[in-house]
């Protein structure tokens, strides 16, 4: 499996941050937006878990708006029509063509 693949299914496991992602020379613009879409939909996902345990989400909370402000430094376009139909919502961005 390469990184790149490796990155799309577990982003932290290849990342420790999302700055880090924008970062990475050999990845091309639609692979950082879609490494952190991934990282995006895990953010939240846990969000919404640690909800539904009155868990402490703070410091999650401040991971997905490095996520989502990583998204806007790649000029990812927001559009709240594609956000997913959850109850934890989504960030509005587009997926890459």
């Amino acid at each position: 499996m390469t990184d790149i693949e490796r990155a799309l299914l577990n982003p932290t496991g290849v990342f420790n941050t999302p700055e880090e992602v924008l970062e990475v020379k050999n990845l091309s613009k639609a692979q950082k937006i879609k490494i952190l879409r991934s990282w995006e939909y895990d953010a939240r996902e846990l969000l919404v878990a640690e909800e539904e345990n009155m868990a402490m989400v703070d410091p999650q909370i401040n991971m997905l708006d490095r996520i989502i402000n990583a998204l806007r430094e790649l000029d990812a376009k927001l559009n709240p029509e594609s956000s997913p139909p959850t109850k934890h919502g989504g960030s509005g961005v587009d997926k890459p063509n």
